[in-house]
């Protein structure tokens, strides 16, 4: 029986791979690259792992996971908890299927400051660089002191710089995508278009999770009792969307873009792909809706394909 992955109708380019569908899985689910083959199997077109960072280190105290569920939302404070970067590369050198499309999303120690965090990203990127497909850089992670300071344009410049740069001496290198947060304003957006075009990386993932607590059905007072962290799930749906368009229509319809944020159905995918988005990635949706969830949007985006190909950058 051909699997829907097969299907050349849901089949997506973008800087050079050919990604079996349009539907991902978001990093911060397997941050260990524990379960690839296992999650590929439930038809995802690619997984991302990580946040990866060069040591390994146990994250912020727990509990640190909560889930709103009258806002079929999370709040996460990990802390990029994972096992290192050379824990990653054990396990992804046993990947048996090489078909599956593998993204290493890399990021920083919490012990390490900020004027020496394109060390950490070097790191990762070089020890992972032959056994991944293509590279995300997570500034935009809201519980790692200091980390969004990244996003700020020169040392944002700098560091893509940097890794593009590391990423032109390979013999074939690999698609680089920035991770950017949701909390941006249109100025740092319009950075963001700036900096992409400057450094030449493939792309944009949009987004992370937030900062803010707008419009929340869960009570205020169980949100104060939760604390610091960031929110995914429902409650991001808009704003993902809206600045996955902003980002195209500002940056002349040519960025690629990978959406993700509040994806809990196929419209809500749809309406990622017909803002400009070229894929979408799951990770809070997937929690709720479950693996049925990949289906259901594979099926709606090969029913309006002819529609999303005249959006497609």
């Amino acid at each position: 029986m051909k699997k829907q992955t097969d299907n050349p109708n849901l089949q997506v380019e973008i800087g050079g791979l050919t990604f079996p569908n349009p539907v991902g899985l978001a990093a911060g689910f397997d941050k260990n690259a524990v379960l690839i083959e296992e999650l590929a199997a439930l038809g995802f077109g690619s997984i991302e792992i990580g946040t990866v960072t060069p040591k390994g280190q146990p994250g912020n105290e727990q509990p640190r996971l909560f889930r709103l569920k009258a806002d079929n939302g999370l709040i996460n404070r990990m802390g990029f908890n994972n096992e290192g970067v050379e824990a990653a590369l054990k396990r992804l050198k046993k990947v048996k299927d090489k078909r599956i499309i593998i993204g290493g999303n890399i990021g920083k120690n919490k012990i390490t400051p900020n004027e020496k965090a394109e060390e950490d990203y070097l790191i990762c990127f070089n020890t992972l660089f032959d056994h991944v497909n293509y590279f995300t850089v997570n500034v935009s992670s809201p519980n790692t002191p200091g980390l969004r300071e990244l996003q700020d344009k020169a040392p944002l410049t700098n560091l893509l710089h940097l890794i593009q740069n590391e990423n032109n001496l390979k013999d074939r290198p690999k698609p680089i995508f920035l991770k950017i947060a949701p909390d941006l304003t249109n100025e740092q957006l319009d950075d963001i278009i700036d900096i992409v075009k400057e450094t030449k990386i493939t792309g944009v993932i949009a987004t992370n999770t937030t900062v803010s607590r707008a419009g929340l059905k869960t009570p205020e007072t169980q949100i104060e009792a939760i604390g610091n962290g960031g929110l995914s799930g429902r409650p991001l749906t808009s704003r993902s969307t809206e600045i996955i368009k902003y980002l195209y229509e500002q940056s002349g319809r040519t960025m690629k873009i990978i959406g993700v944020g509040g994806i809990h159905s196929a419209q809500d995918a749809l309406d990622k792909l017909e803002a400009g988005a070229c894929m979408v990635q799951l990770y809070t949706g997937f929690v709720y809706e479950g693996p049925g969830l990949i289906t259901k949007i594979n099926k709606a985006v090969e029913k309006n394909r002819k529609k999303l190909n005249t959006l497609a950058p």
